[in-house]
């Protein structure tokens, strides 16, 4: 016998059950990309970049900026896996992280040069070998950090010819430019550590391209500074009728001074480094101390030029250590030795007597 309210009470009662089964995947679905992670990632990132960027970048505290880049990197950079990558302000804080790794770096080496001075050849093999670990961290966590900054701008180093991004504000053009510096450090690093990181080397004639992208002037001769040190690594890069790049790296430390901002006179103090130009180091430390005197340091970006610092007092470190088994005398940065000049051999503290 048929009975039509029966047929029509299963026919709804298996249509709501597809609803149900339908509405039940579609939350299991969203489970899996819960939109507040995606909007609270967002506003993190946008956060980072407008507000605790420019902050960070006004720091003095160098040691304070590096741990807040090791320390919020995993958190920012997380959202990735539900947004946008926030490369821009990624590369910032993967920079900021591979600044505390050299800081550990460049203890080990101290160490190192340290038991040397003093004959200690166990303790100078176990603090190279440290020094050289450390250093190919520092090597990997760079050249992240400049793999970012190149996608923050959809730059493509490679690309022929070039073309220049897109940067529009302060803040764009010195993350990028920054993120070619450190590309170039991520090359020194891995060099440092026996290329144990296994950067390439063709960042090199890239970031001498590129940086032509950015005004030099306005950055205080960093632009050139970084294109002059590619010259001495691949003389084939250097331009026809370009300035000796010496020449270049002494006019950049200079614009550096007049901007405010002494970023040039580290890539100076690691080229005199890197090929054993003594003169040229001493020069280049006593032009930084003595600059303190007459520098007006850009607030806005107060953290690079403290940074700078702690790569000059880094070197002026390992030559006193080297050569007297201690660090630079707190008033002595600026000296490669420890005679006083004449006219201060009057006044003599306790930290001198030490």
């Amino acid at each position: 016998m048929f009975y039509p309210e029966v047929s029509l009470v299963g026919r709804s009662s298996a249509l709501l059950k597809q609803f149900a089964l339908a509405g039940l995947a579609m939350v299991l679905a969203g489970c899996s990309a819960n939109p507040i992670y995606t909007t609270t990632g967002m506003v993190l990132s946008s956060y980072a970049e407008s507000e605790a960027t420019p902050y960070v970048l006004q720091m003095s505290d160098t040691e304070m900026a590096c741990a807040l880049g090791e320390g919020t990197d995993p958190l920012v950079y997380s959202f990735s896996r539900v947004t946008s990558a926030p490369d821009s302000t990624g590369s910032l804080l993967m920079l900021l992280a591979g600044n505390c790794m050299e800081y550990r770096a460049w203890n080990a080496e101290l160490d190192y040069l340290r038991a040397q001075y003093n004959g200690d050849v166990p303790a100078a093999k176990d603090a190279r070998e440290r020094a050289k670990r450390l250093y190919a961290t520092t090597a990997s966590r760079r050249y992240n950090a400049y793999l970012r900054a190149m996608a923050a701008y959809d730059f493509d180093p490679a690309a022929e010819p070039i073309e220049c991004p897109f940067l529009f504000t302060d803040q764009d053009e010195l993350t990028f430019l920054l993120g070619l510096l450190t590309g170039m450090q991520a090359i020194v690093n891995d060099s440092n550590s026996g290329a144990l990181a296994g950067v390439p080397r063709n960042i090199a004639p890239r970031a001498e391209r590129a940086a032509q992208c950015v005004d030099n002037e306005k950055w205080g001769g960093l632009p050139n500074a970084v294109r002059a040190l590619v010259w001495l690594l691949l003389p084939d890069t250097r331009p026809e009728l370009s300035p000796d790049p010496w020449q270049v790296l002494e006019n950049s430390s200079e614009m550096g001074v007049n901007a405010g901002i002494r970023a040039s006179h580290a890539v100076q103090i690691v080229a005199a480094e890197t090929f054993g130009r003594p003169d040229v180091l001493a020069d280049a430390i006593a032009h930084f101390a003595d600059a303190d005197d007459r520098i007006d340091v850009w607030d806005d970006y107060r953290l690079v030029d403290e940074v700078a610092r702690t790569i000059v007092q880094f070197s002026s470190d390992k030559h006193w250590t080297a050569e007297y088994g201690h660090r630079t005398p707190r008033n002595f940065f600026g000296k490669m030795s420890p005679e006083r000049a004449r006219t201060n051999t009057e006044t003599m503290d306790l930290d001198d007597l030490l």
